[in-house]
């Protein structure tokens, strides 16, 4: 464990660890009635979630290398990488007597160990087992953090596993090897080297241990708060400038202050902000499993290239699009790519490729998921939703909007339910989170040549950069990113559709009308809607402009929870404090355009 490093880590354990440490060091959970831990050293909460964050890290850099192996890349260096984390990990259990941990982090060490050695090749059968030691080792941490999730199973299966894979060798080739398990015996509690040799040359990981010394670990709640308050500094100097008081007697000295105020809270805010950021490539990587697992399920052959890895966006973001991007990549690989035989007999190579791309675009994320499949079928999709009573018989609609039927919920075009699709749960889970997040869908296809799904988000949740508008009064945000253009409308550029209601022209098309008064249930000042302004933009694919009475400025504002007595409210997204010191709602533009019209109180 790194001594030479302060490590901040939670102020308080998670409930009930003593009792997992108990059941750890006795080697298999339920062997035995518990016993008490005696190494004093695993009753120390902080020690023992140190562990669990440094264990973490290792397991994920151990799945990224064995995934780079599989796919042929720098074997020799990946491997001693692997072997040197669960090296570490198996000391680290050890020195808390996490017997399990350590029994099986020696024997996948022992099976690379081997292969280091050049005693075996790594085959696909090693590769599974060293990737299913991680996941087992994965599923022992998730228990020693949260008790209540249950004990993984006995590790015997997947000892056996491992063992099994050192043995299955070529004939002649390795059969006078010793049997795994017939190593030299652990020592349960040492930091000390362990029986294998030391790999050969340089360590590759040496340059790394600069790096990681000047680096501190510090709890997520200690860093939310930290960006709270940095939040509440932005909204009290906005309030001082804008206080009319200090404008009376503002003078050049006062103003200059004023002004260096603001630009140092905007520095703090800044890197409060960069702080949160996280580069997205940690999410990708995670994918490179998925798709190696699903395609020697499906029995599909498929490639994942990925770029735009170092684009950085909000920590949250990234842990809650893990989902989303699991059920479009699943969705891809079951309904997108083909089989080999078929994309042979289509001119394409037997190797399906998936693509998972990051990139800034007018101040947001865009995620780019896409494959080189069969696409969606327009015909199919819609027969589908015709018989499931979504759509009347006979309804014209563009492709945008029959694609976007995949989201409803419990839509699916699977002929049958798998382990991988059919249920018709995963692109509704999508759809839900992405807009959980502020964000949005568009998808494009070609039949025959694959489908792209773009995924548009904010940089952040913290902070968003909004017009101010003004409507019966009050005073309302509008995100700048569903913003094309304000426009004055003129009265030879206004129509009445029957059927459609108000309609304007802008740039030769007719866009529809929403009037934010009548959205929102508020007492219209004009009736004639060349009396407003109208906010012209995009959401969810489709134009709209939204009339409101009058535009108050620009600006960036920190985005404040209404709490749960407003989280059923359709077409708010939050709150925001500004300037003057008066509350602005934060909307939603694209669950406001999807609502009707809300009566006057």
């Amino acid at each position: 464990m790194r001594q030479d490093q302060k490590t901040e880590v939670q102020d308080t354990a998670s409930p009930g660890v003593p009792e997992t440490l108990a059941d750890l060091s006795r080697g298999v959970a339920g062997a035995e009635p518990p016993q008490p831990v005696m190494n004093p050293l695993a009753m120390d909460p902080e020690l023992v979630q140190e562990f669990l964050m440094e264990a973490r890290e290792h397991l994920s850099s151990i799945e990224g290398l064995m995934i780079e192996i599989d796919n042929g890349g720098a074997a020799e260096e990946s491997v001693h990488g692997v072997f040197r984390s669960f090296h570490t990990i198996k000391g680290l259990a050890g020195f808390l007597d996490f017997a399990v941990i350590q029994e099986v982090a020696h024997e996948v060490e022992t099976l690379l160990d081997r292969v280091r050695t050049s005693e075996l090749t790594l085959n696909p059968a090693r590769v599974d087992a060293v990737l299913h030691a991680g996941d087992y080792i994965s599923s022992w941490l998730r228990y020693v953090e949260n008790p209540a999730s249950g004990p993984p199973p006995a590790h015997e299966a997947l000892v056996g596993e491992v063992r099994r894979a050192m043995l299955a060798a070529a004939p002649g080739a390795e059969a006078d090897q010793p049997p795994a398990g017939e190593q030299a015996p652990l020592e349960a509690g040492s930091l000390g080297e362990a029986s294998s040799p030391a790999p050969p040359g340089p360590r590759a990981d040496a340059p790394a241990a600069h790096t990681e010394a000047s680096a501190v670990k510090v709890a997520t709640a200690k860093l939310e708060y930290l960006v709270d308050m940095v939040g509440e500094l932005v909204i009290a100097q906005s309030m001082l400038e804008h206080n009319p008081d200090l404008a009376a007697a503002r003078t050049p000295r006062l103003q200059r202050d004023v002004s260096q105020l603001g630009r140092v809270t905007a520095e703090v805010q800044k890197t409060a902000m960069a702080m949160r950021m996280v580069p997205i490539g940690q999410l990708f990587r995670r994918m490179n499993r998925l798709v190696r697992d699903l395609a020697r399920k499906s029995g599909k052959q498929a490639d994942l290239e990925m770029s735009g890895e170092d684009v950085e966006l909000d920590r949250t973001l990234v842990e809650q699009l893990g989902d989303p991007l699991v059920h479009m990549i699943r969705n891809s690989m079951d309904h997108g790519l083909e089989l080999p035989a078929e994309r042979k007999a289509a001119g394409k190579s037997e190797t399906g490729r998936l693509f998972l791309r990051a990139s800034h675009q007018a101040g947001q994320i865009v995620v780019e998921v896409s494959d080189d499949g069969r696409g969606l079928d327009r015909k199919r999709i819609l027969d589908k939703a015709v018989a499931r009573g979504l759509v009347a018989p006979g309804t014209p609609l563009s492709d945008h909007e029959i694609y976007h039927l995949i989201f409803q919920p419990g839509f699916s075009t699977a002929e049958r339910v798998t382990d991988v699709s059919g249920r018709g749960v995963g692109m509704d889970v999508v759809r839900k989170q992405v807009e959980k997040l502020r964000g949005r869908i568009d998808i494009s296809s070609r039949a025959g040549q694959g489908s792209t799904f773009l995924l548009k988000l904010p940089l952040t949740l913290a902070i968003i950069e909004g017009l101010v508008v003004t409507a019966a009064g009050e005073r309302y945000i509008v995100p700048i990113f569903a913003v094309r253009e304000m426009i004055k409308p003129s009265p030879d550029a206004i129509f009445t559709v029957e059927g459609r209601g108000e309609m304007a022209l802008v740039r030769e098309r007719l866009i529809p009308v929403s009037r934010l008064t009548r959205k929102l249930g508020l007492e219209e000042r004009s009736g004639a809607l060349t009396d407003g302004l109208m906010i012209v933009g995009e959401s969810e694919g489709r134009d709209f402009c939204l009339l409101v009475d009058e535009m108050v400025g620009k600006q960036e504002v920190v985005i404040k929870s209404l709490g749960p007595a407003f989280s059923r409210v359709r077409g708010i997204s939050g709150g925001a404090i500004l300037g003057d010191g008066r509350v602005g709602l934060i909307l939603d533009v694209g669950m406001l355009l999807a609502v009707g019209p809300a009566r006057a109180a």
